[in-house]
């Protein structure tokens, strides 16, 4: 990192200039005791996590009208590797880092759900474990035989460097491979809208999504997994199955321009917009690099 102090420019600076070394970015001043920040931050990653990182990115940028937040979806692995490339300020993942990216440091900024989602009109109720493997993997193709109506099941899967792909898999102790998907699907919206156009469809997305959907009027709807409703409630007291935490990534050195983005994502003053977006807040962890 490369830090330059410099002079005193007017009689309200009070005198200390941060330069950061981030690509366009971080250039902080102190006036009247607050930071006065200016720069760009490029933001790449988790389609689950960008919906919350442009509110907090456009509720950033109106408390520092010089600053300049581009939040770019791709998926999680994307922005992992454009953390570690210095392609993207900070990377977004709605998966933990795995040992090979111990190079990394994740900001947890929200909890979330997977859950599974089928059409409004479906009346399957609720679906096994052992139900869900054998739909995936071609074993059970109509949905009668798990008290449906005498209706094809349409698969609905995510394509690879999905962050909601691989906690798909893990809970369900499968391997990709042995899954045969009639449609492979990018972002969340796209899974959803897969779904909501085909009544014999299952797929499964962000519960923090779907529930937002299904508030707007979109017709699908989320299964229990294991008897557990899937909601943000349910995630947030820890009860259902399939959750996860939402994360920011960089490197051990963000800027700091970064650095405070990342300190705003975890304070209290973006709770509201976490809840808005149907995630659970979750406590102040600044783990940023100082």
């Amino acid at each position: 990192m490369t830090r330059t102090y410099l002079p005193i420019l007017t009689a309200i600076c009070l005198g200390i200039t941060i330069t950061g070394c981030g690509r366009n970015t971080s250039v902080g001043q102190i006036q009247n005791g607050q930071h006065h920040l200016e720069g760009r931050l490029t933001l790449t990653g988790s389609s689950t996590v960008a919906p919350l990182a442009t509110e907090i990115a456009k509720r950033f940028e109106e408390r520092h009208p010089s600053v300049r937040v581009d939040v770019q979806t791709g998926g999680s692995g994307k922005g992992i590797t454009d953390a570690r490339m210095g392609v993207a300020d900070i990377g977004m993942a709605s998966r933990e880092l795995k040992p090979d990216e111990n190079d990394l440091v994740s900001h947890q900024i929200a909890a979330d759900g997977v859950g599974l989602i089928v059409h409004k009109s479906n009346p399957c109720s609720e679906l096994s474990t052992d139900q869900i493997v054998a739909i995936y993997q071609d074993r059970l193709n109509n949905w009668k035989d798990v008290g449906g109506e005498d209706q094809e099941i349409t698969v609905v899967h995510k394509a690879e460097g999905r962050a909601t792909l691989e906690l798909f898999l893990h809970y369900l102790d499968i391997e990709n491979p042995t899954v045969k998907a009639d449609v492979i699907v990018g972002d969340n919206e796209h899974a959803v809208k897969t779904v909501a156009g085909a009544k014999g469809s299952i797929g499964y997305v962000s519960i923090g999504t779907a529930e937002a959907d299904i508030e707007a009027g979109v017709p699908i709807r989320l299964l229990p997994l294991g008897s557990i409703e899937a909601s943000t409630a349910n995630v947030a007291n820890g009860t259902f199955p399939m959750g996860r935490l939402l994360n920011l990534i960089t490197t051990a050195s963000p800027s700091p321009l970064a650095a405070e983005f990342i300190h705003f994502c975890q304070s209290s003053d973006v709770h509201d917009l976490v809840k808005s977006q149907y995630f659970v807040p979750i406590a102040s962890e600044s783990n940023v690099a100082q």
